[in-house]
């Protein structure tokens, strides 16, 4: 089904980036969160605080972000039925909930439960940093996430540091442990990787995965840090990732259906199997030790087939990542709105998305793109 093709964007007057009201979508728009470019949301992303425990040198500076007061981020109550209009009313089928770092909410599995209570079987998964995870794993399990995405940019100690600018590396390695103990799996792990820092890790990193079990996906560093201070030049592409990869191991495609997911995944065999001849891996085709995720974000985008939409800690919609437009959701709850009038607000600002990146095209670092004024850890990934 197409939907308005070719219609032009309509943007809210006012100051977007403190919520502005979007315009009504045209009538006849059928229920769910459909944009004019004819993709529908059905991945929701909300985060639960902007708070963060490290400092990582590609979304945060070195003193931190002054953060919101406690009375502009979501309450739990408003957390689960902003959840609730999403799910029942517009489609939502999947829900993924970030930060900054969502395990620094001391009322993170109360959410959870309550969560889980209202949508049996609803996949709720969660991205954290992974410091403090080895204490919570087991009650997140029980109270109904379904998995977890741990970030981990190097098992060196000093590299882990550098990176976060926080000596946590034991920390996260617990956490990323007793979340698979506790059966949060697939484990995913996310690793960013930096130019003449943990670039040469990227082999080391994917067999130490592979032999626990764990999915590692690598990420395209982004323009999403809050010193600005990102270059095209100096990020690590997904074709320099598959090349560093390829130094041990032999990459093939994935089976398996996309599925608007962003990482675009490749089964892993090892490189000596590869070249030996033996099981007939001379052509790349011996055992499958598990798979690998790329997500290419800035040089292999995905927009096209974008499934997201995106609440903010202070309950504000973003139709996408890189978008400089905010619409407020959470105020009209304040304000008394029905299940109704909610879903109407959260479906005029999708109608509206961008068609990539924040513009009506792609390219992150063409010399039209404005970065955001907020860093990853401020919208929530």
């Amino acid at each position: 089904m197409s939907i308005g093709l070719g219609m032009p964007l309509v943007r809210a007057d006012g100051d977007a980036g403190n919520g502005a009201v979007p315009p009504p979508r045209p009538k006849g728009i059928p229920a769910g969160l459909f944009d004019v470019h004819g993709r529908r949301a059905t991945d929701m992303r909300l985060s639960l605080t902007d708070k963060c425990n490290l400092r990582c040198t590609y979304c945060m500076p070195a003193e931190g972000l002054e953060w919101l007061s406690k009375q502009a981020v979501m309450t739990a109550e408003e957390i689960v039925r902003i959840v609730r209009v999403g799910v029942r009313r517009l489609g939502v089928r999947e829900l993924r909930l970030t930060g900054g770092e969502p395990l620094v909410r001391a009322d993170l599995v109360d959410i959870i439960a309550a969560l889980r209570a209202e949508h049996p079987e609803l996949p709720i998964s969660m991205t954290t940093n992974g410091v403090g995870l080895d204490k919570k794993a087991a009650a997140l399990k029980a109270a109904g996430l379904s998995r977890i995405n741990v970030s981990l940019d190097s098992l060196h100690e000093e590299t882990f540091a550098q990176l976060t600018r926080r000596p946590f590396l034991g920390k996260v390695l617990a956490g990323v442990e007793a979340a698979w103990d506790a059966g949060l799996g697939p484990v995913k792990l996310n690793a960013v990787l930096m130019r003449g820092i943990n670039d040469a890790e990227a082999p080391g990193l994917l067999a130490w995965a592979l032999d626990r079990g764990y999915e590692l996906r690598f990420i395209e560093q982004m323009p999403l840090d809050a010193d600005h201070g990102w270059t095209r030049r100096n990020m690590i592409t997904a074709a320099e990732i598959r090349e560093l990869l390829s130094r041990d191991f032999v990459l093939g495609p994935d089976p398996r259906e996309r599925d608007g997911a962003p990482a675009e995944r490749f089964e892993v065999r090892r490189r000596e199997e590869a070249s030996a001849g033996t099981a007939g891996s001379a052509d790349g085709t011996g055992p499958v030790l598990g798979t690998v995720g790329i997500i290419a974000s800035v040089t292999e985008p995905f927009c096209s087939d974008c499934r997201r939409t995106r609440i903010t800690a202070e309950g504000k919609i973003m139709s996408c990542l890189f978008s400089h437009e905010e619409f407020d959701l959470l105020g009209l709850l304040r304000q008394g709105a029905s299940d109704e009038e909610l879903a109407a607000r959260w479906q005029d600002a999708m109608w509206i998305k961008p068609k990539a990146h924040g513009m009506d095209h792609t390219g992150l670092g063409a010399p039209d793109f404005v970065q955001p004024d907020r860093s990853m850890s401020a919208i929530g990934g």
